[in-house]
């Protein structure tokens, strides 16, 4: 196997070419369960070691639900959600950034806090992973690159198909931000996820090479689709084999899809991925199912369910990372892990 010089995580492709291995579960759904109010989110209860104390008492508009907020406020709440997942055999946990991008933190009217809320996420992440790493088993850091609330290739006003909302060059300042912070946290592999708009994904992947070149690092990199419906496709348009297209230049680590969809109506989805992917290895984390208001999770399946669904991809040969997604906790990941154990990963060789 031929491998980028990598400066962070060198041992990832071959732990990759030897076993599947583990991404951790949703960090929203395991937030719910702490059922944490306004004053909460605001950091009040908390003096434990980085404790925000007053910082955030008055700060005008709503917080919660600002959940990248929380690695500022709660550090201890997202600690022990990492520690759940890995306890539970996650070799890769991510970062609490999916949101902690400025465009993203401009609704909280947070935009200037988000170079913090990646550094601070990225520690608590590497923490975590030495906590429970050995010489045999490393875990590895992830920084979560997510979408934002915006799409530069879609018209957010049905009246006007040329309108915009954001453009690439916003969305790649924003991401270099980012980047840069979570590299400076200590993450090992960066993780462009949760795609429903190609170009959004694209203007990430650009900081993120534009990062590598400027400050001499090289992470792997970690790209992720979501298609949203029965099309096949993600939200702005393209198959998954078009998405691809789209992407490897960047010679991710993986490739993969995750969220919308179920294990059970992703498979052919992920079977079509592996077979146009042949360069890189195969990621899956899916959701708990479809969304189920009623549950305890707020989706349907039980950590039997979409173990099993996820063992199916890895008998078939498909995948080399799975997780889960939205509605997953830790006793989905600690299922998955065993269900998948007894299977070889996707053989992946990098030719590009």
């Amino acid at each position: 196997m031929t491998s980028l010089p990598y400066t962070r995580a060198q041992s990832l492709p071959a732990i990759l070419a030897e076993r599947i291995a583990i991404l951790d579960g949703a960090m929203g759904t395991m937030i719910q369960r702490f059922r944490l109010g306004e004053q909460q989110y605001r950091g009040e209860g908390y003096s434990g070691q980085g404790s925000a104390g007053d910082r955030f008492a008055d700060f005008p508009g709503d917080l919660k639900g600002n959940n990248e907020l929380l690695s500022l406020t709660r550090p201890d709440v997202i600690s022990s959600i990492h520690d759940g997942y890995l306890a539970a055999g996650a070799d890769l946990i991510e970062t609490n950034t999916f949101g902690a991008t400025r465009i993203a933190q401009d609704d909280y009217g947070m935009a200037d806090l988000a170079r913090e809320m990646n550094l601070v996420s990225a520690k608590l992440a590497r923490a975590a992973c030495d906590r429970f790493s050995t010489p045999d088993r490393p875990r590895f850091a992830a920084g979560a690159l997510g979408p934002t609330p915006k799409t530069a290739s879609i018209s957010p006003d049905v009246n006007d198909p040329a309108a915009r909302n954001v453009s690439f060059e916003e969305l790649r300042r924003s991401y270099y931000e980012q980047v840069e912070a979570l590299v400076e946290g200590g993450v090992d592999v960066l993780l462009v996820e949760t795609i429903f708009d190609t170009l959004n994904a694209k203007a990430a992947l650009y900081a993120i090479e534009e990062f590598f070149e400027a400050s001499g690092e090289r992470l792997p990199v970690m790209i992720s689709g979501t298609v949203t419906d029965a099309s096949g496709r993600v939200l702005s348009g393209q198959t998954v084999s078009a998405f691809w297209a789209s992407v490897r230049h960047v010679r991710p680590l993986s490739i993969g899809l995750n969220c919308a969809l179920g294990a059970a109506l992703m498979r052919p989805y992920i079977q079509e991925l592996a077979k146009v992917a042949q360069g890189t290895f195969i990621s899956c984390y899916p959701n708990a199912g479809l969304p189920n208001p009623m549950s305890d999770t707020g989706f349907d399946e039980t950590p039997a369910d979409t173990s099993r669904l996820v063992h199916e991809f890895a008998k078939e040969g498909l995948v080399n990372i799975v997780g889960g997604c939205c509605g997953t906790t830790p006793d989905h990941i600690e299922a998955i892990g065993r269900a998948v154990s007894v299977c070889s990963p996707r053989p992946a060789l990098f030719r590009f």
